[in-house]
């Protein structure tokens, strides 16, 4: 596999299948548990997608791949759901935390109360509700039909829709020789620095106090 011209070189021996792996691992982790909060999804995604541009058979990676992260968001949601509904109606939250906390539990209950299925949809947009809506839609017993067909249709037009804008954006840069290199460069630096202060912001979370969260 080559990439065009402009590319950024430590991308090309990686290869299509590492963009694979890395994203389809991201977003299932995003929509399934605690540490998604702390991981660059939506970041990411636009990078793969500025990857794929650079590679010859990029066209239909990015499609293929579009319709895989849909369904490794389905899936994440699923087993999110799952965590909530198992938990029996309580959530545990951090005292002092940033995230995890019993506020933004409450914020995101309230959210689901009001709205119902439109929430599931914006929710998709929205980072740390992305991850937290799942657990608290199983604990608070949403209709699980409902909840997937929300959860699936946001999931579809979540990934391609920033998939398909960094490939699209990568072929623009492709245009002019030295950009695309060093567009790729600052944002993969980006996407891992700020992978390992998710990790590190993950732990520091987890160790604070845990606090029970009743959902309604």
């Amino acid at each position: 596999m080559t990439l065009a011209a402009g590319s950024f070189a430590p991308l090309e021996t990686a290869g299509p299948a590492v963009v694979w792996l890395i994203v389809l691992a991201f977003v299932f982790l995003e929509c399934a548990v605690i540490i998604g909060l702390f991981l660059p999804g939506d970041s990411l995604l636009i990078t793969a997608g500025i990857v794929l541009a650079g590679h010859s058979s990029g066209s239909a990676h990015v499609w293929a791949l579009s319709a895989g992260a849909a369904v490794a968001a389905i899936a994440g949601n699923q087993v999110g759901y799952r965590i909530g509904l198992r938990t029996g109606h309580h959530l545990v939250a951090r005292r002092g935390g940033r995230y995890v906390t019993a506020e933004n539990l409450h914020k995101v209950n309230v959210l689901l109360d009001r709205h119902g299925f439109l929430s599931v949809l914006v929710a998709r947009w929205i980072p740390f509700v992305r991850t937290l809506c799942p657990m608290v839609a199983g604990a608070a017993g949403m209709n699980h039909r409902m909840y997937t067909v929300a959860s699936s249709l946001g999931a579809l037009a979540w990934a391609p829709v920033l998939l398909l804008i960094g490939f699209y954006a990568g072929e623009f840069l492709q245009r002019v020789p030295w950009l695309m290199p060093a567009v790729l460069a600052v944002m993969v630096v980006c996407l891992i620095v700020g992978t390992v202060l998710g990790i590190r912001h993950y732990r520091q979370e987890m160790a604070k106090p845990p606090v029970d969260y009743a959902v309604d």
